[in-house]
């Protein structure tokens, strides 16, 4: 008896969700709603009434007195006259449309790309994105069916394995070199947020903000691209064994003495010895014919071997020497 009384007594029906809460199904003994009962729905919330697992009615926002006259399509659904007074057996499900904030994705394995420039890469990225329920028909059928309730984290592993083949569509076939990357960044969310709405579609959502963060490639293609750098800071020494003999005479003086590091250094400075040669054979020879511009200028010799000075690569002595030497040859 008091079970039967206290479910006459439920005649307010609301939720309040608790952040990433996408669904609730209201927990009706008995699956009976009493007619003339009290539906409210808050600003950013639809109410769904499901019967027989087909979408039966929806309630926007408000306040909403469920009675026969009010429910019209329940009514015929269930063959019910208008006079009938017994609840109304059917679900309803609360959904929540706002939009779902700061949520991560990233590439769990790194997408391989063809670049214009570097040839076949290996990339990953990172970013965030936003999204909402779109269609409640389709969300209520393909993601919440029976469940009681569906929570956000619970949805985002399809949702990233969705992102990755978005992404992997949008750098395979964007053409832009991964050096043009960084200046072409909010054109790429662009484009791969249109490829993930598209694939958010089929659960009923929509993506509304999508963020490229981050397209970072493997170190060691990195480490190649860093070296690369480092050298045009340096300047042209006309080849990039040059700067390697440089790095590796700096390595040398830092090893413990030994035969071993001695064999180093020595391999080394031949190396960078023979590198040198050729910028100074080709200053000579611009001095001999009269300081024409046949070969390097010495002063912009003199800067480059200041610069391997600064990293060990040179001692004083030597810059000293070779510098009163080019010097010499423009007096």
């Amino acid at each position: 008896m008091f079970e039967f009384l206290k479910k006459q007594f439920v005649d307010v029906i609301e939720w309040l969700e608790k952040p990433g809460e996408l669904a609730w199904r209201v927990p009706f003994q008995d699956r009976e709603i009493q007619n003339g009962a009290q539906l409210t729905v808050r600003e950013g919330q639809v109410a769904v009434f499901v019967n027989e697992g087909c979408v039966a009615d929806i309630f926007e926002a408000g306040l909403h007195r469920l009675d026969t006259a009010n429910l019209p399509v329940l009514t015929n659904l269930m063959n019910w006259d208008k006079g009938f007074k017994s609840p109304f057996k059917s679900d309803v499900v609360f959904l929540s449309r706002k939009e779902q904030q700061g949520l991560k994705w990233g590439t769990a394995q790194p997408i391989t790309v063809r670049d214009a420039e570097l040839g076949a890469l290996r990339l990953r990225a990172f970013g965030s994105y936003s999204f909402r329920i779109r269609d409640t028909e389709t969300f209520i059928e393909r993601v919440v069916g029976t469940l009681e309730g569906v929570i956000v984290s619970a949805l985002e592993p399809q949702l990233r394995a969705a992102i990755q083949t978005a992404i992997a569509t949008a750098l395979g076939g964007g053409g832009i070199a991964f050096l043009d990357l960084a200046a072409n960044q909010s054109a790429l969310s662009d484009r791969i947020k249109t490829e993930v709405d598209a694939a958010f579609a089929q659960w009923g959502i929509e993506c509304l903000s999508f963020y490229v963060e981050s397209i970072s490639l493997p170190e060691e293609v990195q480490a190649h691209l860093d070296k690369g750098s480092s050298m045009r800071v340096l300047g042209d020494l006309g080849q990039y064994t040059r700067f390697q003999a440089a790095e590796a005479i700096e390595a040398a003086a830092g090893q413990d003495t030994g035969l071993a590091g001695l064999g180093a250094g020595v391999a080394a400075a031949g190396a960078l010895g023979s590198a040198m040669a050729g910028s100074f054979s080709a200053t000579g020879t611009a001095a001999q014919g009269g300081g024409d511009t046949v070969g390097e200028d010495p002063i912009a010799t003199i800067e480059k071997l200041h610069k391997l000075v600064s990293i060990g690569a040179l001692s004083q002595e030597e810059f000293d020497a070779k510098k009163a030497e080019l010097l010499a040859r423009i007096r």
